[in-house]
């Protein structure tokens, strides 16, 4: 089959998205199938989503290939007859955050115009779809409640899973992620304030462009509480060596999202790597892999709750062992695989 990938992407910005639309190419191209990637380069600005959503919307791939798959909002835009969505969240600020500290979008009547607009464009490019697949429970919850759309789960797995190890667990509580606010980083600074153990917090990542004012909160924040010989931040892009040797060496991973879309990559990166996760009871999709006690520990998000959490994974040592290690049983239970993506994809 010939196969279309398409996606927007924020140029020299590598995130979960681009892992997504790289890793689902080349599973299909080792499937039998030929692909082409289109990857479009889109601005969130609030007032350049309308001329761009245009665009799409004019191009018509009809021509072009058996399948299309889209990713990335607004790529769904894109027309051809034989069209599915792997619908990863909605515009985020015109939808569940709209009315909070993350709307993007201005309340003013130029905002709420806007807002109408991708919500109108959303019933259009979705109600196209040959099918809608979700990365998460949320996400097709989400879809149910504002668009009236059923989608199918279908989780995103990892690339390359099997270079992922464990080298043992020392005393670090790893926390990857972007580095901007709703990942909720400042969190776990906040709650190692209240550690009662030995236990450390390694902080990893890159700050988004418009996220420098966060990035300095962050250090300033481990200066003002004494943190600075438990707390570390890597502000920099983690390279995939660095990560697995990150992530193969910590004692538990930590990921604090505020209701995030699905249950992170760093969640299945830790699980592969044989450890458990802390996360919290907002944490979003990140519930439907995390089961309290099971194969991670889920706190109230404050940090005397979460401090308690992070003592009990530096204390009870042969539990949070046995946690990490129940992590890869939970992919399989959520069948986590490539081969059944690209099935279910195709069909």
């Amino acid at each position: 089959m010939k196969v279309i990938i398409a996606s927007t992407v924020v140029p020299f910005l590598y995130g979960g998205y681009t892992v997504i639309v790289d890793s689902l190419a080349e599973e299909l191209v080792k499937a039998g199938h030929q692909v082409e990637v289109f990857k479009f380069p889109f601005s969130s600005r609030h007032d350049e989503l309308l001329e761009q959503m245009t665009a799409l919307r004019l191009l018509d791939l009809t021509e072009h290939g058996d399948r299309l798959i889209t990713v990335r909002f607004p790529s769904y835009l894109l027309r051809h007859p034989k069209k599915v969505v792997w619908f990863i969240h909605h515009h985020r600020g015109a939808y569940d955050l709209w009315g909070t500290r993350y709307q993007d979008i201005p309340l003013t009547p130029e905002g709420t115009r806007i807002r109408d607009s991708i919500m109108a464009a959303d019933r259009v490019g979705l109600g196209e779809c040959h099918r809608v697949f979700s990365n998460s429970r949320v996400v097709a919850d989400r879809l149910r409640h504002f668009n009236d759309i059923e989608a199918e789960v279908l989780y995103p797995p990892l690339p390359n899973a099997m270079r992922y190890r464990c080298a043992g667990y020392n005393d670090t509580i790893f926390y990857l992620n972007r580095l901007v606010h709703h990942k909720r980083q400042w969190l776990a600074i906040e709650a190692m304030r209240y550690v009662k153990s030995g236990v450390r917090l390694l902080i990893a990542g890159k700050a988004d462009p418009d996220a420098a004012a966060y990035l300095n909160e962050l250090h300033q924040m481990v200066q003002r509480y004494g943190l600075k010989d438990r707390v570390t931040i890597f502000d920099d892009w983690v390279d995939e060596e660095r990560k697995v040797g990150f992530f193969a060496e910590c004692l538990a991973a930590a990921y604090f999202p505020l209701d995030e879309d699905s249950y992170g990559y760093p969640s299945l990166e830790a699980h592969q790597s044989g450890k458990a996760v802390l996360t919290t009871t907002d944490a979003g999709g990140t519930l439907e892999l995390i089961t309290d006690g099971v194969n991670g520990l889920v706190a109230a998000p404050e940090p005397e709750a979460l401090a308690a959490a992070m003592d009990r994974l530096f204390t009870e040592r042969q539990r949070t062992r046995e946690m990490g290690e129940a992590g890869r049983r939970r992919m399989a239970e959520l069948g986590i695989a490539w081969p059944h993506v690209v099935e279910r994809m195709l069909s």
